[in-house]
């Protein structure tokens, strides 16, 4: 396909997004099946800049002063592909597969700059539901963060130090010219690609086949550390999913002690067993069943609990951009409520003395700061310590600043620390 193709493909499947409200994959998929003549590498683009369009929806629209799907496409190419007006211009010719000429207001808009005067969620690229929440944790940085989860994300990896080492995965890997992550002992990050250009596929390669590394963000990475799961403990994933963080914990405890991993969803757990086999963890029990047959035995027993609550995953933006502008109120109010019943179910599991970490992928405060301060209300056995305990513990290098400015609490950020949104907190049960 030409660049003028890939450009009306993009345009025809963010009309499909506005009509019928659902995942961007999706509408790609179909796409894709739709038109069998477009190739991986065509598909690839498309996809990239139907994201592109999606990151940036708020900004992109106003800077146009129009936000039809063919408006998001032509400043997109400008904005986040780095074309010039005039080769925009030259692109849309009305040819065969080509979008049409652009009018004068186009040609007016992708010359435009973007006003410091709009709004904070305009101009950070989130819905405008949510300015309250944004203004709240990030003050007058709002509109900055905003933006700092509207861009292309890298490609992280943690090195599965139960099969290799960094140095080993680095060679092994030197095509996509990795470089070790800012913090994470054990990640190794891959710039993000620009423009049409494919992202690598590195689950692909023989070195994921074989075990010696997984897909994680380094915010997940430092999460995982921060737990400080070590050797010989008792120690349970309590939203485990995938088991992305599984994996992380079995290879910190060094395949000793016990890791129990358990999902109150068993479909969300199926994906696992294999992740398992390959990366060589053999301390993993995975618990089935309801709360009261699979969780009742561990009462009371656990040296740590990890939940990585269910969350809005406004975190993690930059990877789901059509998730933002899909959420709803009434969403956010679903997994607030989740995220208390799992801390309530994680605080019987816990020993004296134990320790539970409570994480989101989130950098909302109603499913942060403000779930730990209920949980605490609810539960004063238990007492907040301040992140730079765990982190000291976990990570060489010294800690930066939490976004937020807590000394308590530990927010991560594209912004501030490179990573995707990630909260932290520490809670002890008391002797």
């Amino acid at each position: 396909m030409t660049p003028a193709g890939r450009a009306s493909a993009a345009i025809d499947v963010l009309t499909d997004l506005g009509a019928r409200k659902r995942p961007a994959s999706e509408a790609l998929k179909d796409w894709g099946t739709a038109h069998r003549f477009a190739g991986s590498g065509d598909r690839a683009a498309i996809g990239s800049l139907v994201f592109d369009c999606l990151r940036q929806r708020a900004s992109l629209g106003a800077v146009m002063e129009d936000d039809s799907p063919r408006a998001l496409v032509l400043r997109a190419l400008v904005s986040a592909w780095g074309m010039s007006p005039e080769s925009v211009d030259t692109l849309f010719d009305g040819s065969r597969f080509a979008p049409d000429p652009l009018s004068d207001a186009e040609r007016a808009g992708l010359a435009r700059a973007l006003s410091p005067d709009l709004p904070a969620s305009v101009r950070g690229d989130y819905p405008a539901w949510l300015d309250k929440a944004f203004a709240a944790v990030f003050g007058v940085d709002a509109a900055a963060e905003g933006a700092a989860l509207s861009v292309r994300a890298p490609v992280d990896l943690r090195v599965n130090t139960l099969k290799a080492n960094r140095d080993k995965v680095l060679k092994a890997l030197a095509r996509f010219s990795p470089h070790p992550t800012a913090y994470a002992p054990h990640g190794l990050r891959i710039a993000p690609r620009q423009g049409p250009a494919r992202t690598p596929h590195v689950e692909a390669d023989a070195a994921h086949g074989k075990g010696w590394l997984e897909v994680q963000d380094e915010g997940s990475q430092i999460a995982a550390a921060m737990t400080g799961a070590s050797p010989r403990e008792q120690v349970i994933d309590l939203c485990a999913g995938a088991g992305g963080k599984t994996l992380a914990l079995a290879a910190a405890m060094e395949n000793t002690g016990q890791l129990y991993a358990y999902d109150a969803n068993r479909m969300r757990l199926r994906a696992m067993f294999d992740r398992l086999r390959r990366a060589g963890a053999r301390n993993v029990q995975v618990l089935e069943g309801g709360v009261d047959a699979g969780l009742a035995p561990l009462t009371g027993r656990m040296n740590r609990v990890v939940i990585d609550a269910p969350c809005t995953g406004s975190g993690t933006w930059r990877r789901r951009p059509d998730a933002k502008w899909r959420l709803t109120p009434e969403m956010l109010s679903a997994r607030m409520a989740e995220q208390a019943a799992v801390l309530d179910a994680g605080a019987s599991l816990l020993k004296p003395g134990g320790r539970l970490t409570y994480i989101t992928c989130s950098v909302l405060p109603s499913e942060n700061r403000e779930q730990v301060d209920g949980f605490l209300a609810r539960h004063p056995e238990f007492a907040l310590k301040p992140w730079r305990e765990a982190w000291e513990g976990a990570i060489e290098i010294g800690a930066p600043a939490s976004a937020d400015g807590s000394d308590e609490t530990l927010l991560m950020t594209p912004r501030s620390h490179g990573t995707d949104g990630f909260f932290v907190a520490t809670l002890e049960r008391q002797a």
